[in-house]
């Protein structure tokens, strides 16, 4: 093959795994190509760089593409099975599953054409196509199908109801204000001309999530955190936190607007993903460092993880009831409850529960919308 005939397919395997690239693209880097010297591999990459990517997200897609492609052109045996292994991030993990799927060459017999978008509704999983998607393990889905799950889980909506406070503000029903009414009868000599009333003031409670990253949540951290976003977006108060062998404050990576950006700063700044799991130390941090700070008001807490500690458990029971204590209420959701023989047999397992007011699974696109509905009752 040319080099021009593999930057073509070059483009075309970009173009499968989601980027906005067309035909007038792999022109345009083909030109941009034969102005620089292609024996000399930085610049070969700048100039492909120049031309096909758009933006931050497009950019580790096209690294690795690049990397594997320009390695051995329309060689995927040999190159697959580099994909996998590289995951740290859950903006990565999904990049390399995206590619190892756009590698693949499509099937003699096999449609071509784009996928048919799905209709756009306002009501959460109310098209008959995704049915299907509700209940699949989030483990088990497809690039295509995650992607359809991410804009769902944008679009839920989780309303808590709000509590009522010690403040007061003026209303026109409610208990008596008796101050205010004194001092306005006492400026027109004694007459009483109303009574003027005051009412508790109402607001929904903060959520604060503690989100475990180790490599055992794998792709349920992903979507857990996209939640979180999209209940950040909806509410606008809360705290996040990921931990692993460490804990991280995620709150101000997660306010950027777009979920794909922000699980990508969030990647950036966290150190430990994919690592072991040290539980009871990092509620240890967290209770020692946070939770007078964000815990404020009857605040609720969803602490998301599979319990599996590689440290003491009796530091984790500890930690666990005075988390308890801290809290409105303590929600753990764990994906090892996605089985139906699920036992608490694990160390870690038997030392969280009894300490929480909550135990609720957590692995699908039904057990996101259980908990949203869950949240707005609590």
């Amino acid at each position: 093959m040319t080099l021009a005939a593999n930057v073509v397919h070059f483009v075309r395997l970009l173009r499968r795994t989601g980027m906005q690239l067309g035909p007038g693209d792999a022109l345009a880097a083909a030109r941009a190509v034969a102005a620089v010297e292609a024996v000399r591999k930085e610049q070969f990459h700048a100039a492909l760089a120049a031309t096909l990517v758009r933006s931050r997200a497009d950019r580790e897609i096209f690294d690795e593409a690049f990397r594997l492609f320009w390695r051995d052109p329309m060689g995927a045996h040999s190159a697959l099975a580099l994909l996998l292994p590289q995951v740290r991030t859950p903006t990565q993990r999904s990049i390399s599953r995206r590619l190892s799927e756009a590698w693949r060459p499509p099937a003699p017999g096999e449609a071509r054409e784009a996928p048919a978008q799905p209709p756009r509704v306002d009501t959460f999983l109310a098209y008959s196509a995704d049915e299907v998607l509700r209940t699949r393990d989030f483990d088990q889905m497809s690039t295509e199908e995650l992607a359809r799950a991410a804009e769902l889980v944008r679009r839920l909506d989780a309303r808590v109801r709000p509590i009522r406070t010690r403040r007061t503000r003026p209303a026109m029903r409610g208990a008596v204000d008796a101050r205010r009414t004194t001092r306005e009868a006492l400026r027109r000599d004694g007459e009483l001309a109303r009574l003027y009333r005051r009412a508790r003031v109402e607001r929904p409670p903060a959520i604060v999530a503690l989100c475990d990253i180790s490599g055992s949540m794998g792709r349920y951290s992903e979507m857990l955190l996209r939640f979180l976003h999209a209940l950040r977006a909806h509410r606008g108060r809360g705290h996040v936190f990921v931990f692993a062998t460490r804990l991280t404050n995620a709150t101000r990576a997660l306010r950027d607007r777009d979920p794909d950006r922000a699980l990508g700063r969030v990647g950036a700044e966290v150190t430990d993903w994919a690592s072991g799991t040290r539980l009871g130390a990092c509620l240890r941090d967290f209770n020692v460092a946070w939770s007078r700070r964000v815990l404020a008001q009857g605040a609720i807490v969803l602490l998301v993880t599979d319990g599996l500690d590689r440290d003491d458990t009796g530091v984790l029971a500890v930690e666990a009831a005075r988390l308890a204590r801290s809290c409105r209420r303590l929600v753990w959701l764990n994906p090892l409850l996605r089985y139906a023989g699920f036992e608490p047999r694990a160390a870690g397992i038997r030392a969280l529960l009894p300490h929480v007011h909550e135990h609720r699974p957590v692995h699908d696109l039904a057990s996101l919308d259980a908990l949203a509905r869950a949240l707005a009752g609590l």
